[in-house]
């Protein structure tokens, strides 16, 4: 594999491993909000993503303000996919925007938009994004909930945003990714100056909790030379996450294996170096090249 240019210029090696360990669905729920926050404090977890047309988000600003160690991007959320807990778009109530489901709120899945406005949906992630900075958050990246941002109709705006931000957006070189986007599309932006994770690794939200020490230590300890982004979705054992998500279980396992210090001795030992999105956005800004 090459040398990945955006570990080329923070000082890695070619076989280092290094990983972003990401906590998704920041502000999702209130669970979400006191795990993320515990593991930005004393844990392993480098970086997080918050939603901002939930509930939630106020809280996740209010306790993120003027706080240079919380990094924290956006999540930007087009789709609502739980059954009894929704939530909506911040820029429009129009149904003719193809944002909106027959219930008022965004669709569960991107598999459902039929008459997507791709115009639509960039004002609605531009608004996500408007408010988060009018409330205070220092937005270190941009990703996607549901990876709803691969679609075909979206991903040139969400990559788009990031440049005009100055921000970098998620983008790997995963096959499904390559597969979706091209690998030429990839390395165009890569060319002008977007950080491209190597691989992309996931916390399971449907396996069975027993051992997700060793099951998560093992996850590191597999991974290979490159960047890697790891996502999570931490949360504490509440009610409210009980209620909400059918895989509360997972979230809470990783909420508290991301927090045992047994975790972060493991991946030291192995070898792993564990960064946050502030360099990469960095690396952006510095070799950034206008479209």
């Amino acid at each position: 594999m090459s040398h990945n240019p955006a570990l080329r210029e923070l000082g890695f090696s070619p076989g280092d491993r290094v990983v972003v360990v990401h906590a998704d669905d920041v502000g999702m729920c209130g669970a979400t909000v006191d795990a993320f926050f515990d593991l930005v404090n004393d844990g392993l977890t480098s970086s997080g993503s918050a939603m901002v047309p939930c509930p939630w988000f106020p809280s996740v600003a209010a306790r993120a303000r003027g706080r240079s160690d919380v990094d924290i991007g956006i999540h930007l959320t087009l789709t609502s996919e739980w059954d009894g807990y929704r939530w909506g778009p911040l820029s429009t109530r129009d149904r003719r925007s193809g944002l909106i489901d027959e219930e008022g709120y965004f669709f569960r899945n991107q598999s459902l938009w039929t008459a997507l406005d791709p115009a639509a949906a960039r004002a609605e992630m531009e608004a996500q994004v408007d408010r988060a900075l009018t409330a205070g958050l220092d937005v270190t990246h941009l990703d996607g909930h549901m990876f709803a941002m691969l679609h075909s109709a979206l991903i040139d705006n969400y990559v788009d945003i990031a440049f005009a931000r100055r921000v970098p957006a998620l983008m790997t070189r995963q096959a499904q990714w390559v597969a979706a986007l091209s690998e030429a599309a990839i390395a165009g932006w890569e060319e002008r100056g977007l950080p491209v994770f190597d691989h992309l690794r996931e916390m399971p939200l449907d396996a069975p909790v027993d051992a997700w020490l060793d099951v998560t230590t093992r996850l590191f300890e597999e991974l290979p030379p490159g960047l890697t982004y790891l996502i999570t979705h931490p949360a504490r054992d509440t009610p409210e996450l009980r209620a909400v998500a059918g895989d509360w279980q997972q979230r809470v396992a990783d909420g508290e294996v991301f927090g045992d210090g047994r975790l972060a001795d493991r991946v030291r030992k192995a070898g792993v170096h564990v960064i946050g999105w502030q360099p990469l956005r960095e690396v952006l800004r510095r070799r950034c090249v206008p479209a």
